[in-house]
């Protein structure tokens, strides 16, 4: 009896992705054209590069038996596409998911955690930006090592400026180093709208914006005008740090922006000399904030010098030791953030067409 289509799904059906706990079988598809062939085809809806041999050996593994004498080709892929955002916002073109990493306070670790969620998610195969929505004290030129550098402009548009394999753009390419931003706060929500609309962003699977502390101007802006898929709130900790990261939380959840999970930072810290663990800043906050919001915790970060030291030198922890124990902490956030956003509704507005309406 020949074998089915069906056949081959029953056989792989109870194959569990242990990263969204969920069968693989949604993803799979089939292609027998001819008898010497099975061509089985696993497509993941986030980015996985570095499991893809691991995912295609376990199918191998699994219908090696089936395929006989046929060659038995597993293709493992990643389709990113873009999900749902707030009602009415149209999508940004270039653009298939934002990720919003906000805090409700300055000196957790925002920017930083940002920087190597970008490089994480892009060293698993996505094409990703960031965004330094932080008109004030923009980061991600020093963090990002492009202190100095000015964007190209095409045709009225900005080029971002690429590191690090992610494209990025921030206020602090466009105005020198020790000039002060003494905006109001529609100067500055204008300057936010402008840098994402008039930037030429290349076909991006996610779009990470690091943005300022706190619940003001850019926050309402970004949550009223642009497409967010979800945001990530990072604190510490401390007691104060969590106060107003719980604001943060609540104001996304006000306006329509889901939170795709906590990130503690600055959790303990790991003494270089001994190895004496510490919890300078306090112990469980996030757990806490966790189960009192419904939220999840995305992972935790030390306090660590050489986090400091690689944003300080231009090249952020993911890229400048992308396999130690710390860069793999963040890699691990980023799988949790993708996956999440994965897991989200498909948001296909962009393959409606357009009614136009003339006069004949």
């Amino acid at each position: 009896m020949a074998l089915t289509d069906t056949d081959i799904l029953d056989a792989i059906a109870d194959l569990i992705d242990e990263d969204t706990h969920k069968p693989y079988r949604k993803g799979v598809s089939v292609q027998q054209n001819d008898a010497a062939h099975l061509n089985v085809r696993v497509a993941l809806p986030y980015p996985a590069k570095s499991r893809f041999a691991a995912i295609a050996e376990l199918f191998r593994e699994r219908l090696a038996p089936l395929a006989c004498e046929r060659k038995l080709n597993i293709d493992v892929v990643s389709e990113i596409t873009s999900h749902s955002v707030q009602r009415g916002v149209p999508l940004l073109p270039g653009v298939k998911n934002i990720i919003a990493v906000s805090s409700g306070k300055g000196g957790v670790g925002k920017s930083t955690t940002a920087a190597n969620l970008a490089l994480a998610l892009a060293a698993e195969g996505a094409s990703v930006g960031i965004l330094d929505a932080d008109i004030y004290g923009p980061s991600q030129p020093l963090m990002m090592g492009l202190q100095g550098r000015k964007p190209e402009v095409i045709d009225g548009k900005l080029v971002p400026l690429p590191a690090h394999g992610v494209q990025t753009m921030s206020i602090g390419y466009l105005v020198d180093e020790d000039q002060a931003m003494v905006w109001r706060g529609p100067m500055v929500s204008q300057a936010l709208q402008q840098l994402l609309n008039d930037t030429l962003w290349n076909e991006l699977d996610y779009l990470v914006i690091d943005m300022p502390p706190g619940t003001g101007d850019i926050q309402l802006t970004l949550s009223q005008k642009v497409p967010v898929t979800g945001a990530i709130i990072v604190t510490t900790p401390q007691d104060i740090a969590l106060l107003d990261a719980k604001k943060g939380l609540k104001m996304f959840e006000k306006v329509g922006v889901p939170i795709l999970g906590i990130v503690e930072n600055m959790a303990m810290h790991v003494c270089s000399n001994c190895g004496h663990e510490e919890h300078i800043f306090g112990h469980g906050g996030a757990d806490k904030m966790s189960a009192q919001y419904g939220v999840d915790v995305l992972g935790s970060l030390p306090l660590d010098l050489g986090i400091r030291l690689a944003t300080d030198d231009g090249c952020p922890t993911v890229a400048a030791a992308p396999d130690s124990a710390l860069a793999a902490r963040y890699q691990q956030i980023a799988r949790k953030v993708a996956v999440k956003v994965g897991d989200k509704a498909r948001d296909f507005s962009g393959k409606f067409p357009k009614i136009v309406i003339q006069n004949s």
